[in-house]
């Protein structure tokens, strides 16, 4: 039983790696994709990037409770795969569209069956324990950060041989990901623990109604929600404030992110292991929220690149307030829950894509603009810093009023 939970565990991270190449390779290009598609400069850009994003995400908002609570009749199975076919039909629309209604068509696509993220999280539940669970959700989240090293890295380096190359290499690598999936991706669900789908849980509302049953997890899903908002800064304005503020290029942007995944896999794989240990998933929470919270604000108002740098390293510890809350929120769940508790969080992290990203981009394009009356490129970075400072509060009385034992 060990070895073939084991085994399911190196699927799962390898599923998560490909996938998050595949996504990552978009992002240095799609500042100067936009630009040309749209014959416009970066802070018009930025604000389609951002639209782009809201199509993404109110597919999300509607769907990721439906394939959740799928996964949980049906298995984790054939809701992954289908995850991983529609994001390859997604970048194939964006390696060749004509124009910017093509982009919103594939991101469409890409909304409805992306739920590789939260199946594979899924995953980990069900193949975890009280012992291991924290640990096992810090391999996933490192696999993930491994994901945003290769990505970025190649699409950077694609990027200067066209703007669409790495549109089309994130569609095969998604593709042999499917391919990969199909062959020697286990089935992590018991049939016997299997229950069955019902629409009246299946949707949005349902699945905010079936949280509130859970007077611990209202308050951590909420504080999840603004660090999420927070967080949605760095993947929506970070290329345009690079360009912006230190006029960095493709190249660059590209290993800044690779710098990102490599250090979030140090974190993952090291830092949560030790910090649980001695700090337990509580205190390890708090103490991530506050170094997000620091590397935000510093990347609002640095002027050098040494301390953006050093910025960085500050908010990518941070991250293990994540994995902290994540696995405090998957323990409290029923295993044959756990689907549905991964589409509901799916759908509320959905909603704040619809949020976020027009949030930061609108921001940064206002405050950057020719038309504005100041000039402030890291604003959305201070709203991040402000966002996370809200969600520190409500994890703290969330704490002192449901007294745990980690």
């Amino acid at each position: 039983m060990k070895s073939n939970k084991n085994s399911t565990l190196i699927f799962i991270i390898v599923v998560v790696v490909i996938d998050t190449a595949g996504f990552g390779l978009i992002f240095p290009v799609l500042p100067q994709l936009l630009t040309n598609l749209l014959h416009s400069d970066i802070s018009t850009a930025a604000e389609y990037g951002g639209w782009l994003s809201f199509a993404y995400a109110a597919m999300q908002f509607v769907f990721a409770p439906i394939l959740g609570n799928l996964s949980d009749q049906y298995g984790r199975r054939p809701v992954l795969l289908s995850s991983l076919f529609g994001f390859s039909i997604d970048c194939v629309f964006l390696a060749f569209a004509p124009n910017i209604l093509w982009f919103f068509v594939g991101r469409t696509i890409a909304g409805i069956t992306g739920a590789s993220y939260s199946v594979a999280s899924a995953c980990v539940a069900d193949i975890s324990t009280d012992e291991n669970r924290t640990k096992n959700f810090g391999i996933v989240n490192a696999a993930f950060g491994l994901g945003f090293i290769i990505g970025p890295v190649i699409g950077g380096t694609l990027g200067q041989f066209g703007t669409h190359t790495p549109f089309i290499v994130a569609a095969i690598l998604s593709f042999i990901n499917f391919t990969f999936g199909y062959f020697f991706f286990p089935e992590s669900l018991n049939i016997g623990t299997r229950r069955i789908f019902d629409w009246k849980r299946a949707n949005p509302f349902g699945s905010l109604k079936y949280l509130s049953e859970f007077p611990l997890i209202n308050t951590l899903v909420l504080s999840m929600i603004f660090v999420s908002i927070a967080n949605h800064s760095m993947e929506s304005v970070w290329a345009y404030f690079t360009i912006e503020k230190f006029k960095w290029n493709t190249s660059l942007i590209g290993y800044s992110l690779a710098v990102i995944g490599l250090l979030s896999i140090v974190v993952q794989l090291w830092l949560v292991g030790i910090l649980v240990k001695k700090l337990g998933d509580r205190r390890m929470a708090l103490l991530g929220l506050i170094l997000t919270m620091t590397g935000f604000f510093l990347f609002a108002f640095t002027e050098w690149q040494w301390l953006l740098l050093g910025a960085l390293l500050i908010y990518i510890i941070g991250g293990v307030q994540g994995t902290a809350i994540q696995s405090i929120t998957s323990s409290i769940i029923p295993d044959n829950e756990q689907g549905e508790l991964q589409g509901s969080l799916g759908s509320l992290m959905g909603l704040t894509t619809l949020i976020a990203p027009l949030l930061m981009t609108s921001s940064f394009s206002y405050f950057t603009g020719k038309n504005s009356a100041i000039y402030f490129p890291g604003i959305s970075f201070l709203i991040a810093a402000l966002l996370t400072l809200i969600s520190l509060i409500l994890l703290i009385k969330s704490f002192k009023k449901h007294k745990m034992k980690k």
